[in-house]
């Protein structure tokens, strides 16, 4: 009789050894334990799993729900934490000292220009220490099927055309963010020259505007503009009303992810129109 196979090299991340009670402490976490894990992996999603925010919401209806409290994990006696920054800076540090394991979400920088700081390298990241590698090579490939699809083609190019990021808080961004970068990819030159994040900039846009407006988190009722906030200054207005927008959901922005690419996608609907 002939001996069975061997089993294969991620045997271990395919049996029992795969983490079984995992619990997630942000809704950045959130978003990839959903999409990557097995829902009988889950013992707890973070408050936010649920809000308009969380791209992978229906995915976490019915799951157990739990605050970022170091006393109620612990409790919960989970075999890994998935979390971006929910439980405060010391957060990592605190469990694994616990004795439990951690799977630290790192910053996205690109949407895939490197090995690291990319989506498909976060993905393929978290996809491994949930036990799940083959789940995250199949979401990077269709990943970066969709991102071949949404490159502008010669005759399509928005690259001399700018575009503006907003959001009721009265921000923008520049280069340096994922929103620059979703614009580079929509074809477009952002407006914002200045890296990082900053109030947006009213002076300038007195006498110098851009081709087209592109804003989020505004349907979250729970993110209404302040009213001293430059989002609804006259000027900030009156750009609103005057240029086309691109309405992007909050949940295709709040987090570095593969839903990015929805947010492209609107974005050079809005300037084909």
């Amino acid at each position: 009789e002939q001996s069975p196979p061997p089993p294969p090299t991620d045997h271990f991340l395919q049996s029992e050894n795969r983490p079984q009670r995992i619990v997630s402490l942000d809704y950045c976490a959130d978003q990839y334990l959903l999409k990557l894990a097995d829902r009988d992996q889950i013992l707890a999603v973070s408050p936010d799993a649920g809000k308009d925010f969380s791209y992978m919401r229906e995915a976490a209806a019915g799951l157990g729900v739990e605050r970022p409290v170091a006393e109620n994990i612990l409790i919960l006696k989970p075999d890994l934490i998935v979390r971006s920054y929910g439980g405060g800076a010391n957060a990592a540090a605190f469990f694994e000292r616990a004795g439990i394991p951690v799977l630290q979400l790192g910053w996205v920088s690109n949407i895939d220009h490197e090995q690291t700081g990319s989506i498909p390298s976060l993905i393929e990241h978290v996809a491994q220490g949930l036990g799940q590698p083959d789940r995250g090579k199949a979401l990077i490939t269709e990943f970066r099927e969709r991102l071949a699809a949404l490159q502008p083609s010669d005759g399509n190019n928005n690259s001399k055309k700018t575009a503006f990021y907003m959001t009721p808080g009265g921000a923008t961004t520049g280069p340096g963010s994922l929103i620059h970068e979703m614009m580079k990819l929509a074809g477009f030159e952002n407006f914002q020259k200045r890296p990082g994040w900053h109030a947006l900039p009213l002076e300038r846009l007195v006498y110098e505007q851009p081709d087209l407006i592109a804003t989020a988190f505004i349907e979250m009722h729970a993110n209404h503009p302040h009213p001293w906030s430059a989002f609804n200054h006259p000027i900030a207005r009156k750009l609103l009303a005057d240029h086309p927008v691109a309405p992007l959901q909050g949940a295709w922005t709040a987090c570095g992810g593969w839903f990015i690419l929805e947010a492209v996608a609107v974005l050079a609907e809005t300037a084909a129109q």
